[in-house]
């Protein structure tokens, strides 16, 4: 007894000093570039072409045409009124009515262009939230060291930001030696088929391969990464999957007084439960697990300790991020309940009824297999599963490794010295999934700085961005574009 307690004090004194060096082993990713010049803005002027851009209600419509389209043609017209030196030296093209592609051309046509790119719809406002808003959501106003309305954050930010961005270094004499693309969707909101889509298509069918793609979607996260104090810069290297389902089931319905043991609402909603407490299986890979490896430096050392050693804690970190809704999102697929349809009236057994789930595939999952395993969950044959008609795989994952991931990384380190920068899984869908057969460096990173509760605004309520943030991204923008030449 005595030589096995001898031998398990050995062994977990090896197994601690394992430990302890693998956390001391642990370094910095970050990296330290020397500060970048800066290019000259004036203040007032950019905050005032984005708080007129706001005004025009670019919100998405559909193919049968549900909102007028003279909101984008006139905002066409005001990005060429506003950006006199663009539309002088960059060649513009009107793609499928609406969407718009410039092309900024470099010296050097063996280096593969990079393309910037942003949407210039928004999603529309509720009118019963309207009288909620601080300001109005499409008034542009600027107030408290805000620009306010819809737009300021999705995506307007974006599409003036690289035009500024643009504008100035052209005032600066700057001429690129690799050419670079700037790409404006008009259908993100609903798909981005008709926008972006189309974009990557005319671009592919000229024989053209990108160097990286930027879009939006990842932002500045500042008191929301727990156990670190810096802000965080997440750059995501891949977004999530999207399909929605609809469970549907027949019976003969009847008169309320007599029920029978079962109905059609009482099927799909056990079948709603089983789903929400039956998750998919959490995993701590790809994205998420490459964020960790870029963050867990930068924190203190009990959590430096468990991501430096995940092959011990990883079951116990994958249980801390299942507890909030944020990280849950970036361990597992997901499933939300998000439409119920069932009956017409008190006293009637509804012969019908139907539900629509809305999943997030994680990278690694596809939709073939989350269809199965949903039908497997259920269990129950008397339910229908039809596939609604947007769906879309989980994207592929760039690589951090890439001269295209560390250019980016060292723009943000020269913007935002402060930020700690780091690869991360978008849980929402961008339209840079267009460009997939174009490069197969595809990052999401607008640096807007959301506090706790500023990730509400997105599609929300007192949509806004700060000035000074706002100044940040046109100067982002210039930075990216300056770091991508040779």
């Amino acid at each position: 007894m005595k030589r096995l307690a001898l031998s398990l004090t050995a062994l977990v004194g090896v197994i601690v000093a394992g430990l302890v060096i693998r956390t001391t082993n642990f370094n910095s990713r970050q990296l330290h570039p020397p500060p970048a010049a800066q290019i000259q803005l004036d203040q007032n002027a950019i905050v005032k072409r984005l708080s007129e851009a706001i005004r025009f209600q670019t919100v998405s419509f559909d193919a049968a045409g549900a909102s007028s389209t003279d909101p984008l043609r006139n905002f066409h017209a005001f990005l060429a009124k506003s950006f006199p030196r663009v539309h002088a030296q960059l060649t513009k093209e009107i793609v499928n009515d609406y969407s718009l592609l410039y092309t900024w051309k470099g010296k050097d046509d063996r280096l593969k262009p990079i393309l910037l790119m942003a949407h210039m719809d928004v999603v529309p406002v509720d009118a019963a939230t309207e009288k909620s808003w601080t300001h109005g959501p499409f008034s542009g106003q600027i107030a408290d060291g805000y620009i306010w309305g819809r737009g300021t954050m999705d995506d307007k930010a974006s599409v003036l930001g690289i035009l500024e961005a643009v504008e100035q270094l052209s005032a600066e004499g700057f001429q690129p030696q690799r050419t670079v693309y700037l790409a404006f969707g008009h259908d993100e909101e609903i798909g981005g088929n008709d926008g972006a889509a189309k974009i990557a298509e005319q671009l592919r069918v000229r024989g053209v391969e990108l160097e990286f793609v930027l879009d939006e979607g990842m932002n500045i996260l500042s008191g929301i990464v727990p156990g670190i104090s810096p802000p965080v810069a997440l750059i995501g290297i891949a977004e999530k999957g999207y399909l929605s389902l609809r469970l549907s089931v027949q019976t003969p319905g009847g008169h309320s007084s007599i029920p029978p043991p079962d109905n059609a609402i009482g099927m799909v909603s056990r079948a709603l439960q089983k789903l929400q407490t039956d998750p998919f299986p959490s995993r701590l890979s790809g994205p998420t697990r490459q964020m960790f490896e870029f963050l867990g430096p930068e924190m203190g050392w009990t959590h430096k300790l468990a991501l430096a050693n995940l092959w011990l804690f990883d079951p116990l970190v994958r249980r801390q991020l299942a507890r909030s809704p944020v990280t849950n999102a970036a361990i597992r697929t997901t499933v939300a309940p998000t439409l119920f349809n069932a009956g017409v009236t008190e006293n009637v057994l509804p012969p019908n009824a139907h539900a629509v789930i809305n999943l997030r595939l994680m990278p690694g999952d596809t939709i073939a297999g989350v269809v199965e395993r949903v039908r497997r969950v259920i269990d129950e044959p008397n339910i229908k599963l039809a596939s609604l008609p947007v769906r879309m795989e989980a994207s592929s994952i760039s690589d951090i490794h890439s001269p295209s991931f560390n250019l980016i990384q060292r723009a943000i380190r020269q913007i935002a010295p402060a930020a700690l920068a780091a690869p991360s899984l978008l849980v929402a869908a961008t339209d840079s999934r267009h460009y997939a057969k174009l490069t197969k460096n595809i990052f999401r990173f607008l640096p807007i700085t959301l506090g706790p509760e500023d990730t509400k605004r997105y599609h929300g309520i007192d949509e806004r961005i700060s000035v000074e943030d706002y100044e940040r991204c046109v100067r982002f923008y210039a930075q990216v574009i300056r770091n991508s030449q040779p």
